[in-house]
C-alpha cells in the first residue's frame, strides 16, 4: 500500500543516518528533496538510486497536489527529506503532509536527527516546557516585536535558529529585550568544529566576540527568560491596583477589607496587595480624596 514517509537526515554527521532511514529511501519510488544537489550527495554516500525531485518552499503548494495525486493513482511510496534534520520543522513539508492526511494517505514519521532536540539536550537549560520559534524576522522592528512576544510568553525556555552572519545581531537584540536571559548558542551541531557558548546573554556576547569563527556555521540558540518573573510581578502589581479600586468603589470597602478579600480570592499575594494598598493610600492623600 502507498505511503508518505517523513525521513530525517543528518544535521552534519553522516554517522547519524539511521538504518531505517536508508532502507526507507532505498525502497521508496520517489524522494522529495529541498535541494536535490545537496540530497544527491547524501544518496550517493549510501548508494541509494531512488528517483529524486525538488520540493521546496517555492513550489510546496503546487507540488503537494501533484505528489498526492501520484501516490493515489500510481500507488507510489514517497519519502520526504530536507537538507538537514526533520522535515516540517522550519523546513518544507507541512503542505504535503496536510494534503496527504486529507486524502487518506498513510503518513509515517521516522525518528532521527533534529537540531532542536540536540540543542535542547546539551543546553543545560530547563526543557520541561519550551517554545520553538525557528528563524526570527530580519527587519529590526519586526525582530523587536517577536522578541517582545517571546519575553511575554509564560513558557520561558525558547529555541531559535539563526544564520552565522546574523548571530551577533540576534544575541544583541536578545540582550536588549531580555537582559537577564541565560542562553546556550550552539554552533555547527554534530560537526567537526561544533561549539557551544553558554551563560548570561552578555557573557555569550563576549564569548562570541572573542571567537574567530563566530560567523561561520549555522546556530541553534536555546534561551531561558529570567525577565519573565520580574515582568509577571509588575503585571500582578498593576492588576491588583485595579482589583482594590473596584472593591473600594463598588463594594464600599475600606482598604484593609479590600486587601483581605483580594488575597483570599487569589488576586495577588498578601505582600503585593499590601504594597498596592499603600500606593493607593498615598494617591488618595496627595489628591485629598
Amino acid at each position: 500500500m502507498s505511503k508518505l514517509y517523513v525521513v530525517p537526515t543528518p544535521i552534519g554527521n553522516l554517522g547519524d543516518m539511521t538504518e531505517r532511514a536508508i532502507e526507507t529511501l532505498l525502497e521508496s519510488d520517489l524522494i522529495l528533496a529541498e535541494d536535490t544537489r545537496h540530497t544527491q550527495k547524501l544518496l550517493n554516500a549510501f548508494d541509494i538510486k531512488t528517483k529524486l525531485i525538488s520540493y521546496h518552499k517555492f513550489n510546496e503548494k503546487s507540488r503537494s497536489e501533484e505528489i498526492v495525486k501520484e501516490i493515489i493513482t500510481e500507488n507510489k511510496t514517497v519519502s520526504l527529506v530536507t537538507d538537514a534534520g526533520t522535515p516540517c520543522i522550519s523546513d518544507p513539508g507541512y503542505e504535503l503532509v496536510k494534503s496527504a492526511r486529507e486524502a487518506g494517505i498513510e503518513v509515517v514519521g521516522l525518528a532521527g536527527a533534529s537540531a532542536v532536540t540536540v540543542a535542547l539536550s546539551v543546553s543545560g537549560i530547563d526543557t520541561e516546557q519550551f517554545a520553538f520559534y525557528g528563524f526570527l524576522p530580519r527587519k529590526k522592528s519586526e525582530l523587536e516585536a517577536e522578541l517582545k512576544k517571546i519575553k511575554e510568553n509564560p513558557i520561558r525556555t525558547f529555541v531559535l535558529y539563526e544564520s552565522p552572519k546574523r548571530i551577533m545581531n540576534l544575541i544583541e537584540a536578545i540582550e536588549e529585550a531580555m537582559p537577564n536571559a541565560v542562553i546556550c548558542a550552539c554552533k555547527e551541531l554534530t560537526k567537526l568544529h561544533e561549539r557551544t557558548f553558554y551563560g548570561t546573554v552578555d557573557s555569550v556576547l563576549r564569548q562570541l566576540n572573542s571567537h574567530s569563527d563566530a560567523e561561520r556555521g549555522e546556530y541553534v540558540v536555546v534561551g531561558y527568560n529570567n525577565d519573565y518573573e520580574e515582568q509577571e510581578r509588575d503585571n500582578t502589581r498593576t492588576g491588583i491596583h485595579g482589583v482594590l479600586f473596584d472593591k473600594l468603589i463598588s463594594k464600599g470597602y475600606s482598604l484593609k477589607e479590600a486587601v483581605k478579600e483580594a488575597v483570599e480570592e487569589g488576586a495577588a499575594s498578601k505582600n503585593d496587595a499590601y504594597k498596592a494598598s499603600l500606593e493607593i493610600k498615598k494617591f488618595f492623600e496627595e489628591y485629598n480624596l
